[in-house]
Parts: structure tokens; C-alpha cells; sequence
């Protein structure tokens, strides 16, 4: 496939673009700057309608020019680009840039005739990460049906792009799956930043206790690109493991008294519930830090 990729020089976009090239499809990485990875790119801000729409119709790179057929035409477009979170820039900054270029990222791919839109949405959606003080779920492990009321502008961000994206597949018919991706850890951070999850289980109450592999997230990806036919649908993104050294019971036990468990919870089981992306597109995460550190 032919994919129009936003945020690719970011922390998990790069992940994200090696895995699909591995799986023989054809990248190229829209963002604000390059990349460093071997793939064309286009430098374009987002928030600018008419840039998005003209990125999203234009030549790529210059073996294009050879066929003499026209510009090639994209089958999918993932967006990864945003401002990662709160407290970088101001928060109406945060909350502009965000819901903009998504708006204007999917508006782009309906007119054009993309059959496919994969977006990042969050995890903060479900308000427990960036809230001001402790708010705890409702029930754990947290599903796609929990509610998402955030407090902070980042998540709004996420909660509205929501919104925006169904609404377009509404419209539109097109396939358009959100993704509400777990905090992303890259392979080396493993050894550099686990020890202290394992040292101090409550240093990752606010990721609820959860974590995605960057290389299990370009797999959730390629998964996406796969499958067709779900119309609007939005996906929790984790790995099958929790991120701190105690048992699940233990984790319900210190910080979970008084909520809801749902099920009956293996050693080890993540509190962030990934199964609907096992059930409806064939997420199978292969990467633990458990094999990195026994």
C-alpha cells in the first residue's frame, strides 16, 4: 500500500514506519521535520488546510515522475502527528494544533477518495492520566466502552478528534479506526526507565499501570491496513503484560480499592483491555519487558 503518514519523525512514528516498509508497504512521512529514516518526506504544517490538501495530491519523491501516469494516488492515510502532550506549549495551543490538522488531515483524505484513515487517539481519553490529582477508573481492566471525560486539554484534543473522525466515516462510508495508544516505550528504554517501574508500581498509576512496544504499535498499524470493513471503530493499543513488577491483584489491591474489576485477572494481566484489537483485526503484540529483564 501507498500510505500518507503523518508524525513519522516522532517517537513512535518512526517505529511505526520501519515496521510497515518491513511488510513491503511504501511510506512517506509528513511532518514538520525530517525523519532521519530512509523514506520520502514532505515538510508541511498541518493546521494549514490547503497544505494538507495539496501534500495529499502531489508528487512524493522523483521516481514518481517516470511512470507518466500521474500523480499516484494514496490506499490509506495514518496520522500520527500532534502535540504529544500537555505542558510542552500552552494548553489552547495544544488543543488547536490537535483537532486542526485532524480535522483537516481526514477531511483531506475523504475528498481525495482514500479508502482508509488510521488515527492516533489516546489513552488520556479515559481522564486518568493528566488529571489534576488521583480520578481512577470506573472499572478495570478499562475497555473501549469505558467512559472518556478528560480534564486537561491534550486529552480533550483526543476526545474531539474522536468525534471529528466519526462524524467524517458517517458521512463518508470510508473505514476510519481510531487508535488509543498506551504510553509508547521504545526497545532500549526497557533497561533505561523499568527498574523504576519495578522499584515504585505507583510512578505508573497514571498509564494505568500499562505500555505498548513501539514495534507492537507498527504491528497494530499494518493490522489496520488489513482489515476493512469496520466502518468507525477505535481500538485500545497495549501489550498483554502489566508495566511494574507486581501481580494485577496486587495493583487492585494498592491503588484499585473500591473499583470494579471485571473478570477474573491472570498474574500479569494489563488493567489497559486489548482484546476488542485481538478480536476484530489480529493484534497479537510479541514484545515484553519481561524478556528483556527476566
Amino acid at each position: 500500500m501507498r500510505i500518507f503518514f503523518t508524525g513519522g519523525s516522532g517517537k513512535a512514528g518512526k517505529h511505526a514506519i520501519a515496521h510497515l516498509q518491513a511488510q513491503g508497504h511504501t511510506v512517506v512521512n509528513v511532518d514538520l521535520v525530517p525523519s532521519g529514516l530512509d523514506v520520502s518526506e514532505l515538510l508541511v504544517d498541518l493546521t494549514d488546510a490547503g497544505q494538507v490538501i495539496g501534500a495529499m495530491s502531489q508528487y512524493t519523491d522523483f521516481h514518481e515522475l517516470e511512470t507518466g501516469t500521474g500523480v499516484p494516488r494514496f490506499d490509506a492515510v495514518v496520522h500520527f502527528a500532534a502535540v504529544p502532550r500537555v505542558m510542552i506549549g500552552t494548553d489552547g495551543e495544544c488543543f488547536r494544533i490537535n483537532t486542526l490538522s485532524t480535522y483537516n488531515v481526514i477531511e483531506a483524505a475523504v475528498k481525495l477518495g482514500v479508502p482508509k484513515v488510521i488515527f492516533a487517539s489516546s489513552e488520556t481519553t479515559y481522564g486518568v492520566c493528566f488529571a489534576h490529582g488521583e480520578i481512577k477508573p470506573d472499572y478495570v481492566p478499562v475497555d473501549e466502552d469505558h467512559p472518556t471525560i478528560p480534564h486537561d486539554s491534550y486529552a480533550m484534543s483526543k476526545v474531539c478528534n474522536e468525534v471529528t473522525a466519526r462524524s467524517f466515516q458517517a458521512r463518508s462510508g470510508i473505514d476510519i479506526y481510531g487508535l488509543r495508544i498506551n504510553n509508547v516505550i521504545e526497545p532500549h528504554e526497557y533497561a533505561t526507565n523499568f527498574p523504576a517501574f519495578i522499584a515504585d508500581a505507583a510512578t505508573r498509576r497514571r498509564n494505568i499501570f500499562a505500555y505498548i512496544d513501539a514495534r507492537d504499535l507498527g504491528h497494530m498499524v499494518d493490522c489496520c491496513l488489513k482489515t476493512n470493513g469496520l466502518g468507525y471503530q477505535v481500538f485500545n493499543v497495549s501489550n498483554d503484560d502489566l508495566s511494574v513488577g507486581i501481580t494485577a491483584q496486587e495493583v487492585v489491591d494498592r491503588f484499585y480499592q473500591g473499583v470494579k474489576v471485571r473478570g477474573t485477572l491472570a498474574e500479569n494481566e494489563t488493567m489497559y483491555a486489548n482484546g476488542k484489537a485481538k478480536r476484530m483485526v489480529g493484534f497479537a503484540p510479541q514484545h515484553s519487558w519481561r524478556d528483556v529483564l527476566g
